[in-house]
């Protein structure tokens, strides 16, 4: 990899910093991994590219996935249910879970990400199969391949169908085992250093599979490591009523008894928060990853985005798993996620180029990473450029902060760069064989389905 790298006469440079300046005709150099000069003077470099027909923007931020579920999407028998039958359906598929096919399907999801201008990857794994291997160590072994920023959790379940729960009892762990192998896992891989590359977060799975001791025990843990904590919250109306049946308390109420409400929680989904628990987060710096494709195909609703936005409770966009997305593409995610606020909220709903802020600002406070996100002197050299000359942005140029969420790109970018490596150049990836990773992951997906 080269020392340095320049992008040389930049059309747009779309910083999303604290100004909101969209540059022209700049220069932007990165040596060792950080951006060391953004402007028209000259500069050298180890490698320079031409980007005098490009828009740059910061690399996008996902939030929210589980890579596994590449495994099982696009399965006729769960196109049309909702999340608590959806979920029981391809429970009996993924306790068939290898490290192989982990593997295999973290090099895919992550790789469909960065050709889509994807820099940082949050995963939130919580299938542990016993016999299934060393999941958490393949996706980072993937992530170092494809060359992406990666935020593995060590996600939990321990409340089966047996005590109450929804998943069975073959993917379900005891306390005990999911508190030793986390701590195992966060003194192994986490990294708490800006420009990290590798980082874990604890992330039990949702208040209907994760018994309230589990809850509890995580959160304390969590904390005495200096990780994150994650989970599932607020997704479907079963859900709420699964935790007021339960514990006589709304979900955010729940969790906040547990010591699940401060800036290092996030929460995935979010869409049945009231005003006031929102305000509650808001206050307690408590976030928020938006999954919009997920949330219409399963048909759990639209997040409240423009009140989250309004008191200023800290949202990054995901794609969520792809059984519940059916891909892996967050710039899709971005437009998808404009179009569903433009049709629910109509005048309130955010703008293009505040969904781009969502996907890359957003999702780097959620995560806890102010040297990603924004492209600025000493920032993280994590970025994404795209040819403005494509027909599918003919036309589309005048306002080019809002262009990718409204107007969408066909196909992939043509670069991405992360710490200065290149890992997308001309639209392909370059730390993967495309086709022959695709007939990996159909083997593997193939297997799932036979076993069951």
């Amino acid at each position: 990899m080269p020392k340095s790298l320049l992008f040389k006469n930049i059309r747009h440079l779309v910083t999303c910093d604290h100004q909101d300046r969209v540059l022209e005709h700049v220069n932007l150099l990165i040596e060792n991994g950080v951006i060391t000069a953004i402007g028209v003077e000259a500069q050298t470099a180890d490698r320079v590219i031409d980007a005098s027909r490009m828009a740059v923007y910061p690399g996008l931020i996902n939030t929210h996935h589980h890579l596994y579920q590449i495994l099982t999407r696009n399965l006729p028998q769960v196109q049309n249910l909702e999340l608590f039958d959806w979920l029981t359906a391809l429970y009996g598929l993924w306790e068939n879970l290898t490290e192989a096919g982990v593997y295999h399907s973290s090099l895919a999801g992550m790789g469909e990400l960065a050709l889509h201008g994807c820099t940082t990857v949050f995963d939130h794994h919580y299938v542990f199969p016993h016999a299934g291997g060393d999941l958490i160590a393949a996706q980072f072994q993937a992530a170092d391949e494809i060359g992406v920023r990666m935020v593995a959790s060590r996600g939990s379940m321990s409340l089966s169908q047996k005590d109450g729960g929804l998943p069975p009892d073959s993917v379900v762990q005891t306390v005990d085992e999911i508190l030793t192998d986390s701590q195992r896992l966060v003194e192994t891989w986490h990294d708490p250093k800006p420009f990290a590359m590798r980082q874990m977060v604890l992330a039990p799975c949702s208040p209907f599979s994760v018994t309230e001791d589990l809850m509890r025990q995580t959160a304390l843990l969590a904390r005495s490591l200096g990780v994150r904590l994650h989970t599932h919250l607020a997704e479907t109306r079963d859900e709420e009523r699964f935790v007021l049946s339960k514990t006589g308390m709304r979900p955010l109420a729940y969790m906040e008894s547990l010591g699940w409400l401060g800036s290092d929680v996030w929460f995935a989904h979010g869409i049945h928060f009231t005003v006031d628990e929102l305000r509650l987060m808001a206050q307690a710096g408590t976030g928020v990853a938006h999954c919009p494709a997920s949330n219409m195909k399963l048909a759990s609703g639209a997040a409240l985005l423009p009140d989250m936005l309004a008191l200023h409770v800290p949202v990054g966009l995901a794609v969520d798993g792809s059984a519940s997305n059916d891909g892996s593409n967050l710039m899709e995610e971005m437009r998808i996620a404009y179009l569903l606020h433009r049709h629910t909220f109509a005048a309130k709903a955010p703008s293009g180029y505040e969904i781009l802020k969502i996907a890359t600002r957003g999702g780097a406070e959620v995560l806890g990473r102010p040297e990603i996100g924004h492209i600025g002197v000493g920032m993280a050299g994590d970025l994404f450029a795209v040819r403005e000359n494509r027909l599918s942005l003919a036309g589309a140029t005048a306002d080019v902060g809002s262009m990718l969420a409204t107007v969408g790109l066909g196909g992939p970018v043509d670069y991405t760069v992360v710490g200065g490596r290149v890992i997308v150049e001309d639209g392909r990836l370059t730390g993967a064989d495309e086709e022959r990773l695709t007939e990996w992951v159909d083997t593997d997906a193939k297997r799932l389905r036979e076993m069951n």
